[in-house]
């Protein structure tokens, strides 16, 4: 079971804070194929996944990095300064 995370936008695009499923997905971007194809909010929220941030168990990942052992994901746009 994966918990995933979405914050600021994304969370908005996709309508909901978190949620809790069980996946097949090898890598992030694995995740986030899966993801889109269930539904069109998905879709529009990682339409343009360059300008996504993600953590694996709260540390900095990419979109191949493997979920193998991975507890949570959260995907959040870039943070700015100020």
């Amino acid at each position: 079971m994966l918990d995933i995370v979405y914050f600021a936008w994304v969370r908005e695009r996709i309508g909901q804070p978190r949620e809790r499923l069980e996946t097949g997905a090898a890598t992030v971007a694995d995740l986030v194929a899966e993801l889109c194809a269930k539904d069109p909010r998905y879709a529009a929220a990682f339409a343009d996944p360059a300008v996504l941030r993600v953590a694996l168990d709260q540390d900095l990942a990419d979109f191949t990095a493997p979920l193998a052992g991975v507890r949570e994901v959260a995907f959040f746009p870039p943070m700015t300064g100020g």
